[in-house]
């Protein structure tokens, strides 16, 4: 026992030596409102954590953890090794303390007497803080006061679980559960005895040498049990300090987490979003599985984004691939690619509007040169087969692509380019940049730009931003006639108009109702699937961030299952029901002259008929059949034709069409023997050809040159 009157004089000199200074402590609340992860918690929008996220380099804290579930080992191994009397010092262990001080006076070293209440109050408080010499007696004077005053203020429990949260451990850890997850990967309620004592060691030698935090340990173990065994505590300890379990970036939504925590205070270490934690997992789960089907197509990434049509709420945001890409950092929802066919149903809508073309106007599908500056230009269909003349329904589902030109034509690409701006579209060229091209998806697009401007779709033609906040309610504004909207929704809605170059069952169609298109960008590097139901709007991509082409993947087999998947998971008991349609939306029965079978389609008011048909005018071009010099001449393609390659068709899938007046024709390409007669077929590849017509005896009859842009057979083969 300390003498009484030994420690009512330490007590008044304390005293005396404080009088005038701020000796009151924080109240516990407020230390552990003030105490700031190291991490970013992402919450969906019911508070189910998604991702944690490192946001502080300058020191590794983890969550605050309550006493209750720190493992009773750790909390029995720290007050052995720390501070023995923890429960029955008032915040000074006097009897510690004059210990120490009687060694000191005869071994001239000192020995640490603080207890875990004055460690609290050095942590607590920057002036008390030691510096590398320790504190001076001034610091240990304060230290002791204010401890004191903790131990008025707080309860045991309190302090021993702030010290657990606020106490440094080996190198940058703080807390027990940075130690905890960093050093055993655990939870710190999942601590066994062993574990404890290790932790309980590095709280007094934080940096020490392996050899003496084996020591040291050893000794907390056997304080806490005289029976127990130090073997192996030293593979223990290796092992654990070399071990970094705790991963700055963990979770399902990582590029979400990036993002938001970039705009967050640095004080903020919980956002709730609007995602749905159990939407995002399995986009997630399905994207990962539909990669993994496609690994010998050479293509390794994808993103899939969930908005909600009502309130631009982001519900789900998968940017990569995760551990299936090497490059997983890359976000594939932000990301700009070519969108391919994805963007014609806007301009359809625009043509609609501008009463240019119905949803049943003929437009001519067959062979078509378009001059441009930089020559010839020569879309292609999907399957390389020109349909003849099709309604713009069968055009826009069946995703033919000289139609589209065609449509672009009387719009004009400036006219185009100002209603994709319109829809959030942020194009970096002009219009005549990217000229008529910009019908097939020339220009670079994101999938969030992407799948939102088919939500203006789904909502009427009307357009807002999206939002991470739930319960967002966006402002609206109009981008599109609502008529027009109404009505290529219906028109990517229509199995039947997608039935010419999909099929009549394909993936694409769902039990409920919906509006899908897909779209395959140049040279096969990317392709996509956004469409809509009643409730929510659904883009997918996949292909290569490094944009390597794939092969032989196409929007059908590459991003429409995953987007179908997801569209089903949404709708398991949700039902999906097709828009009303508008004010000056009228229904009208039509037929078609035998080009397509008779129904019943929508008009915006005024622009209404019920017959279309076209009468086929054939080419009579003059053949006297003589095999005359003057009369032989290649008519299909033009000299100095540039072929663009359709980017929704597989190379081995295309074909150009030859032709020429004349008879006993040999066709030759690039000095070789090609075929015979009037017409033939070629399946082109990349480069600069010289075409020739030849008679018997080899002589050249005519002759042109044409250039092939895009991937050909020979890159495929690869």
């Amino acid at each position: 026992m300390v003498n009484p009157s030994i420690r009512l004089l330490i007590t008044t000199f304390l005293i005396a030596t404080c009088a005038g200074s701020a000796c009151a402590a924080a109240t516990f609340d407020t230390v552990k409102t003030n105490f700031h992860p190291s991490d970013t918690q992402l919450l969906d929008r019911h508070g189910e954590l998604l991702h944690r996220l490192r946001t502080d380099a300058t020191v590794r804290r983890g969550q605050w953890v309550a006493l209750a579930d720190v493992s009773p080992a750790l909390r029995t191994a720290l007050v052995l090794s720390e501070d023995k009397r923890f429960y029955a010092h008032s915040g000074v262990d006097w009897q510690a303390a004059s210990a120490a001080a009687w060694a000191n006076l005869w071994n001239n070293k000192t020995r640490g007497a603080s207890t875990i209440t004055m460690q609290l109050a050095g942590l607590l408080d920057d002036d008390l803080k030691a510096s590398g010499s320790g504190r001076s007696v001034v610091q240990k004077i304060g230290q002791t006061m204010s401890a004191q005053s903790l131990e008025r203020s707080w309860r045991k429990d309190q302090i021993l679980e702030a010290y657990l949260n606020l106490v440094p451990f080996r190198g940058e850890l703080v807390g027990i559960d940075a130690l905890s997850q960093t050093l055993f990967g655990k939870a710190a309620h999942g601590l066994d005895l062993r574990e404890a004592a290790l932790a309980a060691a590095l709280v007094r030698a934080p940096n020490a040498k392996q050899a003496q935090v084996v020591q040291r340990a050893c000794g907390v173990l056997k304080t806490m049990d005289a029976q127990a065994d130090c073997d192996g505590l030293d593979l223990l300890t290796t092992a654990a300090l070399q071990r970094r379990d705790f991963d700055p970036s963990a979770g399902i939504a990582p590029h979400v987490a990036r993002l938001l925590a970039k705009g967050t205070a640095t004080n903020v270490t919980t956002i709730t979003t609007s995602l749905r934690a159990p939407l995002q997992r399995f986009a997630v789960q399905t994207l990962q599985q539909q990669l993994r089907e496609l690994q010998g197509r050479h293509v390794e990434d994808g993103a899939v984004l969930v908005l909600d049509n009502t309130s631009g709420e982001v519900l789900a945001w998968v940017g990569s691939s995760g551990d299936l890409s090497a490059a997983a950092q890359v976000d594939g929802v932000t990301a700009l690619r070519q969108p391919g066919s994805t963007l014609k149903p806007f301009l359809y809508a625009e043509a609609i509007a501008e009463r240019r073309i119905t949803a049943a106007s003929l437009l001519e599908d067959a062979p078509t040169h378009i001059p441009t500056a930089g020559g010839l230009y020569i879309p292609q269909n999907y399957d390389h087969q020109f349909k003849g003349w099709v309604s713009a329904r069968t055009a826009l589902g069946a995703s033919l692509n000289v139609p589209a030109v065609r449509t672009l034509v009387m719009v004009s690409p400036d006219a185009f380019h100002q209603q994709l701006r319109g829809l959030g579209l942020p194009l970096k060229e002009s219009g005549g940049y990217y000229g008529y091209s910009l019908a097939l998806g020339s220009a670079e697009v994101s999938l969030l730009h992407l799948t939102n401007a088919y939500r203006a779709l789904a909502n009427g033609g009307r357009f807002s931003p999206t939002s991470f906040t739930p319960h967002a309610k966006p402002p609206f504004q109009p981008a599109l006639d609502p008529r027009a909207a109404f009505i290529v929704g219906d028109m990517l809605a229509d199995p039947l108009a997608r039935a010419r170059t999909f099929g009549p069952d394909s993936i694409l169609g769902t039990r409920f109702w919906t509006a899908v298109k897909t779209g395959t960008s140049k040279d096969m590097r990317d392709n996509w699937a956004v469409g809509y139901s009643q409730a929510y709007t659904v883009g997918v991509w996949v292909g290569n961030a490094s944009g390597a082409p794939m092969w032989d993947v196409s929007g059908t087999t590459g991003a429409a299952p995953v987007w179908a998947a997801v569209m089903r998971f949404l709708h398991a008991r949700q039902p999906s029901r097709a828009p009303a349609a508008p004010p000056g939306v009228v229904q009208q029965a039509v037929q078609f002259g035998g080009t397509e079978a008779a129904r019943s389609e929508w008009f915006i008011a005024g622009t209404e008929q019920n017959q279309f048909a076209m009468q086929s005018i054939a080419s009579t071009a003059g053949n006297t059949g003589a095999g005359g010099l003057n009369n032989v001449k290649i008519t299909n393609p033009a000299n100095g034709t540039i072929v663009a390659l359709d980017p929704d068709i597989p190379p081995s899938h295309q074909r150009l069409n030859f032709s020429a007046d004349g008879s006993g024709l040999r066709w030759w390409l690039d000095g070789k023997p090609l075929a015979q007669g009037n017409a033939t077929q070629w399946l082109p590849w990349p480069g600069r050809h010289v075409v020739q017509i030849r008679n018997a005896a080899g002589r050249v009859l005519d002759e042109i040159r044409l250039e092939v842009r895009g991937a050909g057979v020979r890159a495929a083969a690869r």
